[in-house]
C-alpha cells in the first residue's frame, strides 16, 4: 500500500497573475476551498493520510491557511500539520526558483519513501487512485504517469505555403494525450534527477527511453487552472457535481 502524496506547489504560476500576485497558485480558492485542498481531500478518499507538500513561492501562505484551520494542530518538532482522523501535511520549502526536478530531488535527500504518489496542486481529477495503484504495480515500472485526454482548446488550421486549406472545429480535432500528473513514482529515481531542470523534461524522457515510464490512460473528469476562465470551468464543474 501507498500511503504518500507528495506534491508540487512551489511555482510562480506567472500564467494567473490575476491571483498569483497575491497567493501561490494552489492556494487560489475554487468553492471557497483552495485547490491544493482539493487535490488532497481526492487522495484521503483512497486512504492516503500522509503528505509532503512542495512549497517554494510565497511559501507562508501554506503555512498561514493550515494554521488558520481549526481542524489542524501543528507539531513544531516534525514541522507536521496534523489532524484529528490522522491525515498528516507536512510543508518542505525547496526555494523560490528551484524546477521540480530540483524539487523532487531536495525532498528525496531529506525524506526516503519507497514508493509515492506525486501530482501537481492545481489539477483537480476524479481519477481512481486505487485503479492507478494496481496499474502502476502490474506494470512493473519506475514511474507511471496519468495520461488525460482534455478536449482541445482551439480548432485546426490546415496551412499549405501562405493558404488555409482545411479549417477543422474543436471536436474534430484528433485526440491527444497529455500529462495530467497523479503519478506513482518508485524512489529510486533519485539518480535520474539533477536540482536544475524540470522533473518533466531530462528525467523523464530518460525513464522514458529506459522503457521505465507506464502511462495509465484516465478517461473521466480532469482540469487544470492556469487561468481565470479555467478555474470558472472548475467552480462550475464543482457546482453541476461533475467531479
Amino acid at each position: 500500500m501507498i500511503n504518500t502524496a507528495v506534491i508540487f506547489a512551489g511555482g510562480k504560476g506567472t500564467r494567473f497573475l490575476e491571483q498569483t500576485r497575491f497567493l501561490p497558485k494552489p492556494m487560489i480558492l475554487a468553492k471557497g476551498v483552495p485547490l491544493l485542498v482539493h487535490v488532497i481531500n481526492h487522495y484521503v478518499k483512497y486512504g492516503v493520510s500522509q503528505f509532503v507538500v512542495l512549497t517554494g513561492f510565497k511559501q507562508e501562505e501554506f503555512s498561514k491557511y493550515f494554521k488558520n484551520q481549526s481542524s489542524y494542530t501543528y507539531d513544531q518538532f516534525l514541522e507536521t500539520f496534523k489532524r484529528e482522523d490522522g491525515i498528516e501535511i507536512k510543508l518542505l520549502d525547496t526555494g523560490e526558483d528551484t524546477l521540480t526536478g530540483g524539487r523532487l530531488k531536495i525532498l528525496l535527500e531529506k525524506i526516503e519513501l519507497d514508493n509515492f504518489y506525486l501530482t501537481y496542486g492545481d489539477g483537480i481529477s476524479d481519477v481512481d487512485i486505487d485503479l492507478l495503484t494496481k496499474f502502476h504495480f502490474e506494470s512493473n515500472k519506475l514511474v507511471t504517469v496519468t495520461a488525460v485526454n482534455p478536449p482541445p482548446r482551439f480548432g485546426d488550421l490546415e496551412i499549405e505555403g501562405n493558404l488555409v486549406t482545411e479549417m477543422r472545429e474543436k471536436h474534430e480535432s484528433r485526440p491527444s494525450w497529455i500529462n495530467g500528473g497523479y503519478f506513482v513514482v518508485s524512489g529510486s529515481i533519485s539518480e535520474f534527477l539533477t536540482k536544475d531542470e524540470p522533473f518533466e523534461q531530462a528525467p523523464l524522457r530518460t525513464i522514458a527511453e529506459k522503457k521505465e515510464l507506464a502511462a495509465y490512460k484516465h478517461n473521466g473528469y480532469w482540469q487544470c487552472v492556469d487561468t481565470i476562465r479555467e478555474l470558472e470551468i472548475l467552480e462550475n464543474d464543482l457546482d453541476e457535481k461533475r467531479i
